[in-house]
């Protein structure tokens, strides 16, 4: 697995609105907030399953309402393909 090149990560990011580049960590972030605990966690449980069957986990936290999420492939060194595809199908859970 390789990093994204500086052009892949533009345009992948382009297709991104809603997350934002960490320079410092060659990852992508974003914040989801929730009306309740029990829809954060719900949030949670549908990406643990999701990050389960691709093989790829994000780094998250949660406190009550608020999931923050950041991908990144600590084997390519940064940002990979597979990061903006997971972070296409968390979104793909919200929209």
């Amino acid at each position: 697995m390789e990093p994204l090149s500086q052009a892949e990560r533009a345009d992948a990011l382009d297709g991104l609105p809603d997350w934002d580049h960490d320079a410092a960590r060659d990852a992508i972030v974003r914040s989801f907030t929730f009306d309740n605990f029990s829809q954060a966690f719900a949030f949670m449980t549908q990406v643990a399953l999701l990050a389960e069957k691709a093989d790829h986990h994000p780094e998250w936290s949660n406190v009550y309402n608020r999931v923050d999420v950041l991908l990144t492939t600590h084997d390519a060194g940064g940002l990979s393909d597979r990061d903006i595809d997971m972070a296409q199908a968390i979104d793909a859970l919200v929209e």
